[in-house]
């Protein structure tokens, strides 16, 4: 059989799911695949001696523990650690490309500044100076509240000194971009009283029930989810996928329910509703262990959660439904977990706590083989800075986000809300915002109106090491160093059920004149001067990591991560000292309503469902490599291909690769269409990831963006962004 290179990189980078994650591909093609590609700017490792060196990857919010093959000074490979608890010699395929990002052509190489539309070259002490300048400005104005921080994470001693710099400077508009964690969050609050993450121990399930996430796609930490898939197997396990096509998280699961889209909380509901009403739950679990029930019962007994009329609502049989709770219930360790795709959209609050009262239902909470609370880590405790009065009234203000309101009172960050308060009066209400490891530009639903909401803001500084869409739009960039060329603590790996804090290090030393975000921040920090500067007396990030460490600083030099091996969940810490399917702030949220998709069901026949895969990521984008390996059936030259059922085509006198334009409430796009049995009718899917900015020439001109045609959708529990999908019509191009 004949293989050519892109069927054979297709192979490589994932076609099997099974492999993907692990070192075998990877040792199978070396540098032999790596290192023949006729680009021109790909590097060639000299000869010289070969060092490695273990360090942790920060591409996504797995904390992988990675190995770099070096040649000389050259970095040539990186593949999974063998040791490391969480990885255990796997990586996904965006970690093991990680050397193209070091040496791809398209970094930022030095600071910028936009001047009359373009780029232009500036000192690193004209850029801090300059941005500096404007800060002080707003502080003597008296609105401080006017800075906001859009970060990628809120972990860590970079995540804590941005805050710490907003804190003090008088803002409290330090936002996250959004998750699936944001909901499980807080929902672990709400139920079990534990500022928290969700840790799932998919290892030692023996029932695994996902509710539409893409296990597969990206959710979690990959290599972890991968290895618990065949942990699952090897233990004669099972697993059942509820989703609306035929993701490759449904073609490896054991069944694949293909529920109408939106209908996850409602399915949940509908088998709390059979276990309850069949006495199937744990009792002695429940009656130890929970408070609430009858509350609980008396929401899920309900006609609406029947098990007919559940099968209305998701399109499986009524018996379908009864039978898997059945088995859900009868399973020795059952396991369910939500968070649609790769988990990059929050979803449903109440959707969430459907999910976490089936678990609690069955005793799958802080215990082996269920889902686990992994407590926020706390070795960072710096003493509070002293605020002067202008910090203490911006500190006052609200967050423009909304997060923490009287309305939204449980929300920690709310990044979907924040184009709306932008369009809001005459002046925006954010006039300084800085961005790392973000690209809301890009990766926020709602198409031009969100570009425009956040165009509105005077001073964007990108800390972006590429020029990626929030760059572009940027007034500064500020590049901060690749994953391999600086220092930085990485608590916590995505779903992991033990508490692990990794060290990345640099591998090699800063290719071009970059500056790790953490040490911009001390340096403003002392342009600014007063209390601002009192409140950062470190000179360095890597002096801050030192001494923040303490004594774990050398261990987690020497070995790459700690892990609290030992790990036992904490009691719950709610009022009654038990998990809560009820309590007063429970009973202030929303009434479960499954949210539809937004448009005109006259006016748009069918439902755009946006799906996530392995090879494209959100904010990042994808290095060449995975842009090249992707299926024919996602991206056809520069076309990209939108999946319906021939059902679907032949309504619409449509044919397998026919040109067509998709036209949703947002916007319209060109589109290739891509005929399959893998997805209900009605439905037409599209990958997220594609439609980049020119910053990239081989991104770049590929496909279109899905977050361009999709609104935002304001979940009203939470106020977190509960989208799934967006009315449109498809035509003939």
């Amino acid at each position: 059989m004949k293989i050519d290179r892109r069927s054979f990189l297709a192979f490589v980078l994932g076609g099997a799911a099974g492999t993907a994650l692990s070192p075998l591909p990877w040792k199978l093609t070396d540098d032999i695949s790596i290192w023949t590609q006729n680009w021109p700017w790909t590097p060639v490792p000299p000869k010289g001696e070969t060092t490695y060196v273990d360090s942790t990857c920060t591409l996504c919010p797995g904390g992988c523990g990675i190995r770099v093959r070096r040649v000389e000074d050259r970095v040539v490979k990186i593949e999974g650690r063998n040791d490391h608890p969480v990885s255990r010699g796997g990586i996904c395929p965006l970690g093991a490309a990680g050397v193209q990002l070091l040496y791809s052509p398209w970094r930022v190489r030095q600071p910028l500044k936009k001047m009359d539309g373009r780029f232009v070259p500036v000192s690193w002490e004209q850029a801090i100076g300059e941005i500096a300048g404007v800060l002080r400005e707003l502080r003597e104005a008296g609105t401080p509240e006017a800075v906001a921080w859009i970060a990628d994470t809120d972990r860590g001693t970079t995540a804590e000194l941005c805050r710490r710099f907003l804190t003090v400077y008088g803002s409290p508009n330090f936002i996250r971009t959004p998750c699936a964690q944001d909901a499980w969050e807080t929902a672990l609050f709400l139920t079990q009283g534990q500022r928290a993450t969700a840790g799932f121990d998919l290892e030692r399930a023996t029932f695994l029930l996902s509710l539409g996430s893409g296990l597969l796609e990206g959710w979690g930490t990959p290599p972890f989810v991968f290895r618990a898939r065949g942990a699952l197997k090897d233990n004669n396990g099972r697993f059942v996928q509820a989703d609306a096509r035929l993701s490759k998280t449904a073609a490896k699961a054991d069944q694949w329910l293909p529920i109408l889209p939106g209908s996850e909380g409602t399915l949940a509901f509908g088998l709390i509703h059979v276990l309850l009403k069949e006495g199937r739950e744990r009792k002695p679990f429940v009656a130890a262990h929970t408070a609430g029930l009858e509350e609980l019962k008396r929401q899920a007994l309900q006609e609406a959660f029947s098990p007919e009329a559940v099968a209305q609502a998701t399109g499986l049989e009524a018996k379908a439904v009864v039978e898997l709770a059945r088995a859900f219930a009868a399973a020795e360790r059952p396991l369910a977990v939500c968070g649609r795709g790769a988990g990059r959209v929050p979803g449903g609050l109440q959707e969430t706590l459907a999910v976490h009262f089936l678990n609690a239902l069955v005793g799958s909470v802080n215990v082996e083989g269920g889902v686990i609370a992994v407590p926020e880590p706390e070795y960072i405790r710096w003493p509070e800075p002293e605020m002067d009065a202008v910090a203490s009234k911006g500190m006052q203000t609200p967050r423009v986000d909304g997060a923490g309101s009287e309305r939204y009172p449980h929300a920690r960050y709310l990044l979907n809300r924040l184009p709306e308060a932008l369009l809001q009066g005459d002046r925006p209400a954010v006039r300084v915002l800085f961005v790392s490891g973000g690209n809301p530009f890009y990766s926020l639903a709602g198409g031009e109106r969100t570009e425009k909401a956040l165009a509105r803001i005077p001073l964007i500084v990108s800390f972006s090491p590429f020029l990626d869409e929030t760059a572009a739009a940027a007034h500064y960039i500020l590049p901060a160093p690749t994953h391999l060329e600086r220092w930085e603590d990485v608590p916590g790996a995505a779903g992991y059920p033990k508490p692990v804090v990794g060290l990345a290090r640099p591998v090699v030393p800063p290719r071009f004149a970059t500056m790790p975000t953490a040490d911009v921040v001390l340096r403003l920090a002392r342009r600014l001067g007063g209390p601002i500067r009192a409140a950062f007396p470190w000179e360095s990030h890597e002096a801050c990591l030192r001494q923040t460490l303490g004594p774990a600083w050398e261990t987690l030099r020497r070995k790459g991560f700690a892990v609290e091996e030992g790990f036992k969940p904490q009691p719950f810490e709610t009022a009654s000292r038990k998990f809560e399917f009820a309590n007063a702030d429970l009973k202030r949220l929303a009434a479960f309503r499954p949210l539809p998709a937004p448009g005109d069901p006259g006016a748009f026949k069918l439902t755009l469902v946006p799906f996530d895969t392995l090879r494209l990521t959100a904010a990042l984008g994808a290095p060449p490599f995975l842009v090249k390996a992707l299926e024919s059936e996602i991206l056809l030259k520069n076309d990209i291909r939108v999946e319906i059922h021939p059902q679907t085509a032949r309504d619409l006198g449509l044919v397998d690769g026919a040109d067509a334009r998709i036209t949703t409430p947002q916007g319209s796009a060109r589109v290739r269409v891509y005929l399959t049995e893998g997805i209900r009718p009605g439905l037409v899917g599209m990958a997220r990831g594609l439609g980049r900015g020119a910053h990239d020439r081989y991104l770049a001109g590929k496909g279109v963006s899905a977050n361009r045609l999709l609104a935002a959708v304001e979940d009203p529990s939470s106020g977190l962004e509960a989208g799934w999908g967006i009315r449109a019509r498809l035509e003939r191009a």
